[in-house]
Order: structure tokens, then sequence, then C-alpha cells
């Protein structure tokens, strides 16, 4: 059915007459009483009925019109609720990131870009399997942080900047007073604390354990930076990780150049984003260009 036609029989059922109708709508008074005979048809009932120049509802009538009101205001609803989406000073955007960037980088973009922008809406969630990238023709994520590069062309990724790797130790092992730079391969004694496997940091760090050919002894397994940290501490092992000033923990420079995880921002080729999402995206690759993002906590020691 035709939704203009619905509106003139809501008009007409409120009151309205065909001659006021078809003022109103910029069209014949014919094509509107043709239309709502139409309408009458399909429904298969007498919908309106005449007295003397004004149209009554039937009872017939009466029961669609209650129908078509609420399905009308419905409509209504949605095309009002697409228009804010539309808007990019008041839609949505959902964002996906590591949880190891969620105690600075994504608190600190996500409050610079509402200073600007209070009205949009931001969707903010901590991924629990980092491994599969989040954002897709079929995903509701708009946005990804991530710090592995999506491995097709079905998605766009912008590098952000690059967060060094540490050595981990706990205060007092003999590896922290080293006076310079340590190799990955003197690890292979060591007890590792690791990452969860579905940690895009586990990821990075393997890597890196990879290509020296270090095999280290995998002893416990944290789910997030702070647990990690506290395994540290605690004299249970070392880690690699990015360094961050805890209690009982030391942090070393390693002598490789590739000690380091590259942040970057990432969407879905084949999904146009809505304005609200693209704006958000600009005001990161924005902050990039300027090298404005926030620094890690690791340069501010």
């Amino acid at each position: 059915m035709d939704t203009n036609v619905l509106r003139w029989f809501q008009l007409v059922a409120d009151g309205a007459t065909v001659t006021e109708v078809s003022e109103l709508e910029w069209t014949s008074q014919p094509g509107v009483s043709r239309a709502l005979t139409r309408l009458s048809d399909e429904v298969g009932a007498p919908l309106l009925r005449r007295e003397g120049r004004t149209l009554r509802l039937t009872h017939a009538g009466a029961t669609f019109k209650h129908h078509v009101d609420a399905m009308l205001h419905q409509l209504d609803d949605g095309l009002a609720a697409v228009a804010q989406l539309m808007d990019p000073e008041s839609g949505m955007v959902t964002v996906a990131f590591p949880s190891s960037l969620g105690s600075w980088l994504m608190p600190e973009l996500a409050a610079g870009f509402l200073k600007k922008h209070p009205d949009v809406q931001l969707d903010l969630s901590a991924r629990q399997d980092e491994t599969i990238p989040a954002t897709g023709t079929g995903s509701e994520v708009d946005l990804e942080l991530t710090t592995l590069r999506p491995p097709s062309r079905a998605h766009h990724w912008r590098g952000l900047m690059r967060e060094p790797i540490r050595l981990l130790l706990a205060d007092g092992h003999p590896l922290a007073a080293a006076p310079g730079p340590i190799p990955i391969a003197q690890l292979g004694g060591e007890r590792l604390i690791a990452m969860r496997p579905t940690s895009q940091l586990r990821t990075v760090t393997d890597g890196l354990l990879a290509r020296r050919g270090v095999e280290a002894e995998v002893a416990l397994v944290a789910d997030d930076l702070p647990t990690l940290y506290g395994y540290v501490a605690a004299g249970l092992g070392v880690a690699l990780g990015p360094g961050r000033s805890v209690a009982g923990v030391s942090l070393q420079v390693l002598a490789e150049d590739d000690a380091f995880r590259e942040i970057g921002l990432s969407w879905a080729a084949g999904r146009r984003l809505l304005p609200s999402a693209e704006l958000f995206r600009d005001h990161i690759l924005q902050l990039a260009t300027s090298r404005r993002l926030p620094r890690t906590p690791a340069a501010t020691d």
C-alpha cells in the first residue's frame, strides 16, 4: 500500500474533506478520491461512506484506522530515528578496541571527541576475541582500534602510532640491573607470563619471540594487563608488554628494533559509514596527522 494514500485516508478519517486533502497534498481531487477507492478495494471492505459532502468512517474503516494510526506513528518514529542517525552531530558510533588500550587511548580519544560533539553517542566495547577483525559488512561495529593489520582488502586500515614493547621484570631480577637494551634471545631460559591467546598483545609478543627462535616456557596466562603486571611484580616470571609505571615492576628496553606494536584504526571497506562515524574517524586521523594523539603511558613515565 502507498503510505501517501494511507495518510490521505487518515486525514479524511480525522475530518478533512477530499478537497482539503487535495490542496494540502498538491494533487487533484479526483486523484485523491480514486486512491481512497483503491485502498478500500485492497483492504477488501468499504472504509468510507458519504454523508452529504462529508466522508465518514464505516465500521471496517474505524477498525482499520486504529492500525493505520499505529503503523504511521511507528513509521514516523523510524524516519525520525534514521534522520537523527544521518545527522553527524547526533548519531551513534560503535567502536571496538583491545582491552589493553582501554585504560588510556580509547577513553582519551572519546573524551576529546565528545568535547567538540557532545550530542554524538559513542558505544565503546572491549573485545573478548581480539584476533578476528570486529568490523565487516555484516558487523554492527563501525570502527576498530587495533594493533593487528586486517588480513584482507575487505578492511581499510590507517596506522596511528607505535607503542614500544618492554621487558617486564620483578624488582631484584638479575636482568633488571642490565646497563643497556636486552636481546630477546636472553629470555630463552625464563618463565614467561603471557596474555591470553585471543589477545592482540599476545599475537604481537609471540611474533617477537618467534622471529628470534626463542621458545620460552609460558608459566602463567593473564587475561588483562593489570593481572600481567601483578604476576610479574610477584616474581612469578617475566613478560613482554607495553611499559607502565607499576610498583614492583622494572621496565627494560629490548635491543630489537621491531619491539613495538603498531596501533591503527580499521573500518570495513564494503560498508558505508554513517556521518557520525565518519566524523569520529576523521577526528582520530586528524589527531594522528597533526601528531596530537594521546601519548602512551610509557612516554609519560
